[in-house]
């Protein structure tokens, strides 16, 4: 399956979505609205659980991540032992025109310093309104890379987890080889260890964001666009499967 070959209705795919979560025990909120577009996120509590914020959808020519998503949610992954928190759709427009960007020419994974946009507004007006999640996933893909790799930040002692996640991973898409990735030098093939402060003062991305709320471990999820939508889909979901996986073995 090419990326040309599928026609993204984000309509349908939310409405999809909605209703299986419902199905799953989760509440909706609508935290945005933007050119007709409702952006909504999705909330189980769970007693004693670790809190866990999942997003994607994030720029608009990244469509594995929502799917991957929303075939995880069908598969029953969000219904373990976990509090859980999930934007799957957070750029529509972008989504719907198939662009990095979203209508207004804004890269949302830029703005949670200034908020400039409706979308990243409703977003932070939404996250100080919930309980600060321990852990923070993000989904993501990359038009330069041809392999898989992920971004690591850690605020605490946690052990790290992301060899686990990049050998899982690599059942469907082997780590990125390069030893320099977006200028970012790597710990081994395919892993960034960043530091929780943004790369420029003012163009904070979410997982940046996350970590100054108080989150204390976050993997960023980035898969080649270059490769087939199916294992671009694959791959996201052996990481987060694994990620889930290794958490809760450690709670």
């Amino acid at each position: 399956m090419d990326d040309e070959d599928v026609v993204f209705d984000v309509h349908d795919y939310l409405a999809r979505f909605s209703g299986v979560a419902g199905e799953c025990g989760f509440s909706r909120q609508v935290i945005a609205e933007v050119d007709g577009y409702e952006i909504p996120a999705f909330v189980r509590r769970a007693e004693a659980a670790p809190r866990v914020y999942v997003s994607s959808g994030m720029h608009g020519d990244e469509p594995a991540g929502p799917l991957a998503l929303l075939e995880l949610l069908k598969e029953g992954l969000f219904e373990s032992e976990v509090e859980w928190m999930l934007c799957p759709m957070m750029n529509p427009t972008g989504v719907s025109r198939g662009c990095r960007e979203n209508h207004q020419g804004l890269d949302l994974n830029r703005d949670y310093f200034r908020r400039a946009s409706p979308e990243v507004a409703g977003h932070v007006a939404w996250l100080e309104q919930q309980p600060v999640p321990d852990v923070f996933l993000s989904l993501h893909e990359d038009w330069e890379s041809t392999g898989f790799y992920l971004y690591e930040i850690q605020k605490c002692a946690f052990a790290s987890v992301a060899h686990a996640i990049l050998q899982s991973a690599a059942g469907e898409i082997a780590p990125e080889p390069s030893s320099l990735i977006d200028d970012h030098a790597v710990r081994e093939p395919g892993w960034i260890f960043h530091k929780p402060e943004a790369d420029f003062p003012e163009d904070w991305p979410e997982a940046i964001y996350m970590a100054n709320m108080g989150t204390q471990v976050s993997y960023t999820f980035e898969t080649p666009s270059s490769l087939e939508l199916e294992k671009r889909i694959s791959c996201h979901k052996l990481a987060l499967n694994k990620a889930v996986e290794e958490f809760l073995a450690k709670w």
